[in-house]
């Protein structure tokens, strides 16, 4: 198994692309080593020192390292627990989560367009950096968002959500006026 490493715009997060499918659909955030009980490739690379957070996507794996550490001390044990996860037979995750994102019948029309945007423009954008944008509400003009993977903690996050994302928003939707990250 060769797997590609990528940079990310987080310098704590590095992109690991193992060639195979990670995620069947979705994506599986594990900000810290007590959220990954059901993933057997998460709890592996929770036992390198140093990994601070794990965030599954379609074809990658992005792992967030404590600030103080390197990546060139890091990054062997973490391909070491991918490759020997992929050799197990054991699935990445043992049983998703039962739908985090609820479709409501009743939904607002102008919800209903804001999550299209997202899904179709700006997920498959930070995908590519490793990181993934949840929906989480909109109100009295505010659209919330949760920031995943390498996106969470990213220092070009806000200039990502305010300049990228709430224009691209506020162009298409007139009712959008704000986009903000959600409060963790």
């Amino acid at each position: 198994m060769f797997i590609q490493t990528q940079d990310t715009p987080n310098p704590a997060t590095l992109k690991f692309i193992p060639g195979v499918p990670v995620m069947d659909s979705g994506t599986a955030d594990y900000p810290a080593a007590d959220s990954a009980a059901n993933s057997p490739l998460a709890r592996r690379l929770f036992q390198v020192d140093g990994v601070r957070g794990v965030f599954l996507g379609g074809d990658f794996v992005a792992v967030t390292k404590e600030e103080q550490l390197d990546w060139f001390a890091l990054k062997p044990s973490i391909l070491a627990g991918i490759m020997e996860h992929y050799a197990s037979g054991m699935p990445v995750v043992e049983q998703a989560d039962a739908g985090t994102e609820l479709v409501d019948e009743d939904e607002d029309e102008i919800v209903t367009q804001i999550k299209q945007l997202l899904d179709t423009r700006v997920r498959p954008a930070v995908a590519m950096d490793g990181g993934d944008i949840v929906f989480q509400g909109f109100d009295d003009g505010v659209v919330t968002l949760q920031m995943r993977g390498a996106c969470q903690g990213c220092p070009s996050s806000t200039a990502t959500l305010k300049m990228g994302i709430e224009n691209m928003l506020r162009h298409y939707i007139p009712d959008v006026r704000e986009v903000r990250a959600a409060d963790f």
